[in-house]
């Protein structure tokens, strides 16, 4: 008599929760000081390069991510190890990532008052730390779908994740702008707990590839060719409005981060309320998604999401310098970060899951890839236009904190919300066409849980395991 396979709920480790999540927010960590504004602030307001030449270093830096992004997915894919196909990256990319970022703020001999030393300093150093950061952060990303495939398996890892996002948001929004030193200033101690912290980091990437594991039997089947890979995403419609939601995610957060270092340089709003307001706002949203997850389904809370979202940038935009309207949208824009941060993972594990009905085959580091092929030029392009708003608005970078014109203000609330709040409404409209809802989409993931079991029983079986008949 053959043996049968009873569907049982999946159910994660805590300590597996918990440590994944540790090594998603550790290197997001980095990566959100990088890009996030903090090192373009740090190039052109204390070290002083040309606002141009760091707008010409991310356009570049956009271009360079086109060519890593999607061969680390595609070479994860085909990783056969014994750890698996993600975690090696994971564990063996985490002191060079350390050492990488270390590398972006180091004042190297003879590049202060040298142009050409500092842009091609701030170049090498993006383009080394990103493909660390490529190479890592696409394995971690991932991970949920490799341990997990209900959404409420996968629901119980982005709790998690959700709650120490909380440390690559703080510290770009909160102790960055408190410790960053301005024109003229001493940046010992900036750069002091900015070597501590990638020390710190890298070292808790590495200790988490103890806690967690993949399922192993993924690794065994047969991946097509890179540009088959390729083309095979595309086909994937759901794929295609997930992108643009991803995008500009990717841009926002690189944007409000980017700019809020600006706003409380020069609006002189008062920090404390609105960080507040920010803290409660993602605190509340959490548990307000977490609710809503399976009442409203991913689509419609996405949607919300995105609504929400944008009339708090809009209220930044047109009352950015009064206190009452600011906080409330500070809080709207907490409640729309916990909303991107829980729902967006779950959104793409739907999207990947699609695209195994479709294939037959489980291809997350390929999906991760080409997301970021098409979501990391928006960190470029956010940096790129922000900088230009500023110029444009006669921002002027040699100035003191708190010395710019009226106008130069205004250039800083248009350059920081005025983008992400129209992508935000377009995602709302574009989300109406998004198809994985409804009870056909549950029936389809049901099946593929059905035939995740079949695959690890063969797999186990193949490596001499018995199961009772």
């Amino acid at each position: 008599m053959a043996a049968t396979i009873q569907l049982q709920e999946e159910r994660i480790p805590v300590k597996s929760r918990i440590w994944v999540s540790i090594a998603d927010a550790s290197t997001a960590t980095l990566s959100g000081v990088v890009t996030g504004g903090a090192l373009t602030y740090f190039f052109t307001r204390w070290r002083g390069l040309d606002a141009q030449y760091a707008t010409i270093v991310w356009l570049l830096f956009g271009l360079w991510n086109a060519v890593n992004d999607p061969l680390f997915g595609y070479i994860s894919d085909r990783t056969h190890s014994k750890l698996g196909r993600r975690l090696p990256y994971i564990r063996y990319g985490a002191p060079i990532y350390t050492i990488a970022f270390i590398f972006c703020w180091l004042p190297l001999p003879g590049t202060q008052d040298n142009q050409f030393l500092l842009f091609m300093q701030l170049l090498v150093g993006l383009f080394v730390f990103d493909t660390l950061y490529t190479a890592i952060a696409s394995a971690v990303y991932v991970m949920p779908y490799e341990m997990a495939l209900s959404n409420k398996a996968r629901g119980s890892i982005m709790v998690w994740k959700v709650i120490f996002t909380i440390f690559p948001l703080a510290l770009p929004l909160v102790v960055v702008p408190l410790l960053q030193p301005g024109p003229g200033e001493d940046a010992t101690l900036y750069l002091l707990v900015l070597t501590t912290l990638g020390v710190l980091v890298g070292a808790l990437i590495f200790v988490s590839t103890f806690f967690y594991r993949e399922k192993h039997f993924q690794q065994d089947e047969q991946q097509p060719g890179l540009w088959a890979a390729i083309k095979e995403c595309f086909k994937n419609k759901s794929f295609i409005v997930f992108e643009v939601v991803s995008f500009t995610v990717i841009y926002i957060q690189t944007s409000l981060m980017q700019g809020v270092l600006y706003y409380f340089d020069e609006l002189k709003v008062p920090g404390l309320p609105m960080y507040l307001a920010l803290g409660v706002g993602i605190v509340g949203g959490l548990i307000f998604w977490i609710k809503m997850r399976d009442r409203w389904g991913i689509k419609q809370n996405i949607r919300a999401v995105c609504l929400e979202f944008a009339i708090g940038c809009t209220l930044l935009l047109f009352f950015g310098r009064e206190v009452i309207p600011s906080v409330i949208a500070f809080l709207l824009v907490g409640v729309g970060f916990s909303g991107f941060m829980y729902l967006i993972p779950l959104m793409n594990g739907d999207v990947i899951d699609m695209d195994e009905h479709r294939t037959g085959l489980r291809r997350e580091g390929m999906y991760a890839g080409i997301n970021s092929l098409i979501t990391k030029p928006a960190i470029s392009i956010a940096q790129a236009v922000f900088l230009q708003t500023l110029i444009i608005f006669g921002y002027n970078q040699d100035l003191a904190k708190g010395t710019q014109s009226f106008n130069a203000q205004t250039g800083v609330l248009v350059g920081w919300v005025a983008v992400p709040a129209i992508l935000l409404y377009a995602c709302f409209a574009l989300l109406h066409f998004y198809p994985l809802a409804g009870d056909a989409w549950e029936q389809i993931k049901h099946k593929l849980g059905q035939i995740h079991q079949e695959k690890e029983k063969r797999y186990l079986e193949a490596h001499g395991y018995k199961f009772a008949e």
